[in-house]
């Protein structure tokens, strides 16, 4: 797993090349954002243990096995650490992926991952942990939520975005990397979702799928027109 260091407080953690999970850091600790593959706990902890911080809490973007595959494996590891996911995310991970009556009745894409692990805390939009600030960010799935970084503006936007095979708004297929695109649930709520983030006029645009942006906003604005916006 490579690790790589953006300002002060964000470590990307990438696997395989393509699949990121990230160390941020806070004064107690790390908070860690989304748990990668399956099989990724270990190399996760070594990263933290590298950078001689303890993990302290653990958050999800959502639900997908890519996201939230090492949950399990990591909360046995550390039983201390607090689990933080939106209630949708919640449902999701014990098994219940039906749809919400004011959700857009589209086909759920993407493969889910069930885990034993039981969240210690629901995150709504607009709560902080950290200095982390939750951000309602559905499209890509129901359950799916981003996190701003307020010390320096870094966003931190799962599969919102994508960066891996060109710069694209979840659902705009990519074909040097389609994944992301082909397990979108609702593209036109991915696209109003896009224009939200960008909204935020981040400094720093943290993808679950390739390299980390710094100064975002001209990429983001031209993916957010190629996506219809």
């Amino acid at each position: 797993m490579k690790t790589t260091q953006h300002g002060a407080n964000l470590l990307q953690l990438t696997r395989l090349a393509a699949f990121n999970c990230y160390l941020v850091r806070e004064e107690d600790g790390f908070t860690l954002v989304d748990t990668g593959l399956a099989g990724s706990a270990n190399d996760i902890l070594q990263a933290a243990a590298a950078h001689e911080h303890p993990i302290r809490r653990i958050l999800l973007t959502h639900a997908h096995a890519d996201h939230a595959g090492s949950l399990d494996a990591l909360s046995a590891q550390m039983p201390a650490a607090e689990i933080r996911v939106s209630p949708r995310t919640a449902q999701f991970l014990a098994g219940d992926l039906s749809l919400n009556p004011d959700e857009p009745a589209a086909k759920i894409r993407g493969g889910f991952v069930r885990c034993q692990a039981q969240p210690t805390r629901l995150l709504h939009p607009g709560d902080h942990c950290g200095s982390l600030r939750i951000i309602a960010a559905p499209g890509h799935s129901p359950d799916h939520i981003a996190f701003f970084d307020e010390r320096d503006g870094t966003l931190i936007v799962g599969d919102a975005f994508q960066t891996q095979g060109g710069v694209a708004v979840s659902g705009t297929l990519r074909w040097l990397f389609p994944f992301p695109a082909l397990a979108t649930w609702h593209k036109p709520t991915a696209l109003e979702t896009a224009r939200q983030l960008r909204a935020l006029n981040p400094t720093r645009l943290a993808v679950g799928h390739g390299r980390v942006l710094e100064a975002p906003a001209a990429a983001m604005d031209a993916a957010i027109h190629a996506a219809g916006g």
